[in-house]
C-alpha cells in the first residue's frame, strides 16, 4: 500500500432497510469521515456486488426482518477482510443529541482505527516529564516563604498557652503525713495507759465540738499497739468446711450401639448435571468482531462451556446468538434460568444471569448482580477479557488467577477499547489476538476428536 492509500479515507458499506435508522447511521458515518461506496437493503443486495466493492468495514442495522437476508448474505460477510459493525436498527433511531454524537465518535475510531474517543475541546492528561537530579528538600521549598504571618499568631496565642511556674497548692489543703511519724504520735505510753483511758472516758461523756469549717480532719488511724507477728509454731486454727460430693457421671449404655447404615449416608452417584467449570468471555465496545474471530478460531469439541457476557443497549441478546452461530462450530445457545452449564456449548448471559454450583457441576440461575466470577471453581475455569471488557472485573479475574484459573487478555490493533485487558495484561497473565486466545483454550480444553489417542 502506498502512502497515498494509507491516507485514503476507509471505504465503508451501509447495511440497513430505508426508515429512521438507516437516516441516523449515514449521518454518523459522514460525520466519522469515511467513503460510503455503498447503501443498500440487505434484501435487494447481491453477494457478488458487495464483495467486488472489497470495503474495509460493512456496517448493518440489525433487525428481525434483516435476518433471512444476512443468511443468505453469510458467505461474503464471513470473508476476513471485512470489519463487520453490528447495530440495533430500533436504537438507531431512537438515538438523539449526546448518544449520537457519542456513538459517532466510538464508530469513527472503529473505523479509522485509533482511539480518540473524546469530544472536540477535552483536555488530555500530559506525560509527566522526568528531569534528572534529586528532588528539593523541605528547606529549599521554604527558604523565600515568608513567617511574619505565623510568628504574629504565635504572639497573639501565647497568653491562652499554660505557664512554666511551679505548681502552688491552695492554703486549706494540708501536707499529706507520712506514716511513720502518724504511727509516733498515736502509740500511747506503757506508763501511762490509765491516764488514757481516763481521757478517753472523759471524751466520750464531753459533748463534740464542731470543727472548723475551713479546715480539712484527717480520718482517725486504727490502733497499731497490739500488731503482733504470727508464730509459725502455733498450729492453724480448724477450719470447718462442709463438702459436698461432686455429680455422678452420666453411664455409658454400649448395651444399644448400632452402625450406620451406609446406604443413608453415602453420597449421590448418579451422574453429574453440569460441568464442573467454564471459560467466562467479558467484552463490550468492540467485543463482537473480538468474539467473532474467537469462537471462529475454536474446535468443534470442548471439555467446557463458554460463557459470553457482553452487555448491550436494549439487551437484544437472541440476535447475538444469532450471529454468533453463524461463525462458531460450537453450538450457541441463550442462557435460561435453571439449566445446565453443559461442556462443549457457548451461552450468551443476559445482564441478570449467572451461575451456582450444585451437585458439583454449574447450572444458571437469576441474581440482579448477574454473573459473578468468584463464584467459579477456580482450577476448573478460566476468564478472557475482550475489548470493552468492564474495568471492575479485572480485579475479581486476577484474585480467580491467584487460586488457580486461567487468564488473558486481547491484544493487537483489533482491541478497541483495551483498557481491562492491558490490565490483566500488566498482572502477567497470558496476552494474544483472539484467535491466540482461542488456541489457548483449546490446548487445554480442546477434547479429542473420534479415532484419535486419548
Amino acid at each position: 500500500m502506498s502512502e497515498n492509500d494509507a491516507s485514503l479515507p476507509p471505504a465503508v458499506a451501509l447495511l440497513a432497510r430505508p426508515g429512521a435508522a438507516r437516516d441516523r447511521l449515514r449521518e454518523a458515518l459522514v460525520q466519522a469521515d469515511v467513503a460510503l461506496v455503498l447503501e443498500e437493503d440487505p434484501d435487494a443486495l447481491d453477494p457478488a456486488t458487495l464483495i467486488a466493492l472489497a470495503p474495509q468495514a460493512v456496517v448493518i442495522a440489525l433487525e428481525p426482518a434483516v435476518e433471512a437476508a444476512l443468511e443468505r448474505l453469510d458467505d461474503a460477510l464471513s470473508s476476513p477482510t471485512f470489519t463487520l459493525v453490528f447495530d440495533e436498527a430500533d436504537l438507531a433511531a431512537r438515538r438523539e443529541g449526546w448518544e449520537t454524537q457519542r456513538w459517532a465518535r466510538h464508530l469513527a475510531a472503529k473505523l479509522h482505527g485509533h482511539r480518540e474517543v473524546l469530544p472536540p475541546g477535552a483536555e488530555v492528561e500530559e506525560d509527566l516529564q522526568i528531569e534528572p537530579g534529586m528532588p528539593d528538600t523541605p528547606a529549599q521549598l521554604h527558604v523565600n516563604a515568608p513567617l511574619d504571618f505565623h510568628l504574629d499568631e504565635a504572639a497573639d496565642a501565647a497568653d491562652l498557652l499554660a505557664g512554666d511556674s511551679l505548681y502552688e497548692a491552695p492554703a486549706q489543703w494540708q501536707e499529706p503525713q507520712a506514716l511513720e511519724h502518724a504511727l509516733a504520735t498515736n502509740l500511747p505510753d506503757a506508763d501511762a495507759d490509765a491516764d488514757a483511758d481516763a481521757e478517753a472516758d472523759a471524751d466520750a461523756e464531753a459533748p463534740a465540738t464542731p470543727a472548723d469549717a475551713g479546715a480539712v480532719v484527717p480520718p482517725p488511724l486504727a490502733d497499731h499497739s497490739r500488731w503482733a507477728l504470727l508464730d509459725e509454731n502455733a498450729a492453724p486454727a480448724a477450719v470447718s468446711r462442709q463438702t459436698t460430693a461432686p455429680p455422678a457421671l452420666p453411664v455409658f449404655d454400649s448395651a444399644h450401639l448400632s452402625l450406620v447404615d451406609m446406604e443413608d449416608t453415602a453420597p449421590s452417584t448418579g451422574p453429574r448435571r453440569g460441568a464442573r467449570g467454564a471459560v467466562v468471555v467479558l467484552a463490550g465496545i468492540g467485543g463482537p468482531d473480538a468474539l467473532r474471530r474467537l469462537l471462529a478460531a475454536l474446535p468443534s469439541a470442548l471439555d467446557a462451556p463458554l460463557l459470553v457476557r457482553m452487555p448491550l443497549d436494549g439487551a437484544r441478546y437472541g440476535n447475538l446468538v444469532k450471529q454468533m452461530a453463524r461463525v462458531s462450530p460450537l453450538p450457541v445457545l441463550l442462557a435460561e434460568t435453571g439449566a445446565d452449564v453443559l461442556e462443549g456449548h457457548v451461552y450468551i448471559l443476559s445482564d441478570d444471569t449467572a451461575t451456582a454450583l450444585r451437585d458439583g457441576g454449574l447450572q444458571f440461575e437469576s441474581r440482579p448482580q448477574g454473573l459473578e466470577l468468584a463464584r467459579l471453581p477456580p482450577g476448573e475455569s478460566a476468564v478472557i477479557l475482550l475489548s470493552g471488557a468492564d474495568l471492575l472485573q479485572v480485579d475479581p479475574a486476577l484474585t480467580l488467577a491467584e487460586a488457580g484459573a486461567w487468564v488473558g487478555g486481547q491484544v493487537g490493533e483489533g482491541c478497541y477499547d483495551p483498557a481491562a485487558a492491558t490490565a490483566v495484561v500488566a498482572a502477567g497473565m497470558f496476552a494474544g489476538e483472539p484467535q491466540e486466545l482461542a488456541q489457548a483454550i483449546s490446548a487445554r480444553w480442546a477434547r479429542p476428536e473420534q479415532g484419535e489417542a486419548q
